[in-house]
């Protein structure tokens, strides 16, 4: 029996080293750093475990982007993580973090972004009690528009909003160098248990939450010049970019604030503006958050609907969702329906107390539960095939099993420290069971062409 083909249409290598770069950075350093720094200084003990916990951050990415850079060098494909999972622990398990992506994972992360921009944007130009959930939709419709126009007007937005973020980080390090360190009144000491371990756990749901992102660079495998060597290149020199920067950035917030004051800070970046260009400085610092934001969703808008392609591909009842468009070399379809159902979700968050913290907890236990099972495919893919290992590890299989304890404990760490929205998130996730089972089947009726 002849299976279903692939559309004729497929992604054209498009995007250079630069350009992929760009992307990475984008999604990676876009919000979290201007919001999660407080939150881990309020869960250790002193300066030093605070900078080392970004730096053992930067470490966990690294091992996960060399998992990354092998299973996209073997397998490379507009669908990411879809193709890894449907090679090494079957299609069943593909569809099923598919569904996640599409329902959950992706366009939560875009939904969210898309508030904190609102937030942002509120507090520059307020537009009333509707004012975030008007500037969280307006953003996401904008920059949906911006991916509409094809992939080379995607990379350019991309490498000009991405330039604007790191300039924006650029001049805080710079305040910081110029500046005489200021201390702002002490805080109260952490609330750290009794379990110093613990705490530190804690602490690096934190970093990592602003370490997400780096993995987007599988879904663009295809799209990159260049092949496996430039895929490599990829996400060892954006992994080490984005650990650098948030070294620094860090390190500037410790030599102006302080420990004590970072944990006191709702805003620590506009707090380090603030001292150094007062309240027009926290003003523009403001501003530069929304920027971020823009380069953040445009990437993950840019970079998530490329999965659609791949399950479009797999079921026949669904092929429609994966029709490529080679005008604009993008799936079309795919960008529209991805943000139709972002939208649904600010619509959702804008029904709740904290949009944002509602979507994270949508969002967390999906992303981790797929980040582990991608470990294990790994394993399952390099002992099926050992004759032919692309990467060479020094300490095999420490560093992939690196990985793979990270995402085990962040796992558990989003079903204990989260609240209803991981509940609904997770229901959202079972759904999607009957869903794949039917598609499956009206999938058997339909004839391949």
């Amino acid at each position: 029996m002849t299976g279903p083909t692939r559309p004729t249409a497929a992604p054209r290598p498009s995007l250079s080293l630069l350009d992929g770069i760009a992307m990475v950075v984008g999604v990676v350093v876009g919000i979290g750093i201007f919001k999660t720094p407080s939150l881990v200084a309020a869960n250790v003990g002193s300066e030093a475990m605070f900078i080392g916990l970004w730096l053992l951050g930067g470490l966990i990415t690294l091992a996960g982007a060399l998992v990354y850079a092998e299973l996209a060098m073997r397998h490379p494909s507009a669908g990411g993580e879809y193709t890894f999972l449907d090679r090494g622990l079957g299609r069943n398990v593909a569809l099923l973090f598919a569904w996640a992506r599409i329902s959950v994972v992706q366009t939560g992360a875009i939904a969210a972004v898309a508030f904190v921009f609102a937030d942002y944007a509120q507090a520059v130009l307020p537009l009333g009690p509707y004012g975030i959930a008007i500037y969280a939709a307006a953003v996401l419709v904008a920059t949906t528009a911006v991916n509409l126009r094809g992939t080379v007007y995607g990379k350019i937005a991309q490498n000009l909003l991405s330039g604007l973020t790191l300039a924006v980080i650029v001049l805080i390090v710079i305040a910081a160098a110029v500046m005489v360190p200021v201390q702002l009144p002490p805080a109260a000491p952490p609330a750290m248990s009794s379990d110093g371990l613990g705490a530190a756990g804690l602490a690096m749901v934190f970093v990592l939450l602003t370490y997400g992102g780096w993995n987007e660079a599988a879904y663009i495998s295809a799209d990159l010049r260049g092949g496996r060597r430039n895929m490599l290149r990829l996400l060892l020199f954006g992994t080490l970019a984005i650990t650098a920067i948030y070294l620094l950035t860090n390190l500037a917030y410790l030599s102006v604030l302080g420990l004590d004051a970072i944990r006191a800070s709702d805003a620590v970046a506009a707090d380090v503006m603030r001292l150094a260009a007062g309240d027009t400085g926290a003003l523009l610092l403001s501003i530069a958050v929304c920027i971020a934001a823009l380069s953040t969703l445009n990437a993950s808008i840019f970079t998530g609907a490329r999965v659609y392609f791949a399950i479009g591909a797999d079921l026949p009842a669904l092929r429609k969702l994966g029709a490529w468009d080679h005008d604009g070399n993008h799936p079309r379809r795919a960008i529209l329906i991805q943000s139709a159902v972002a939208l649904l979700l600010v619509a959702f968050g804008a029904m709740q107390r904290d949009g944002f913290q509602a979507i994270v907890e949508y969002t967390a236990p999906a992303f981790w539960l797929f980040m582990l099972l991608i470990g294990v495919s790994y394993f399952v893919l390099r002992r099926r095939d050992p004759q032919r290992p692309l990467l060479t590890w020094p300490l095999y299989p420490a560093v992939p099993g690196l990985f793979c304890a990270a995402s085990a404990y962040l796992l558990y760490a989003s079903l204990m420290h989260t609240g209803l929205g991981a509940l609904v998130g997770i229901g959202v996730l079972l759904a999607g069971v009957p869903l794949i089972a039917l598609a499956q089947r009206n999938s058997a009726m339909v004839p391949a062409e």
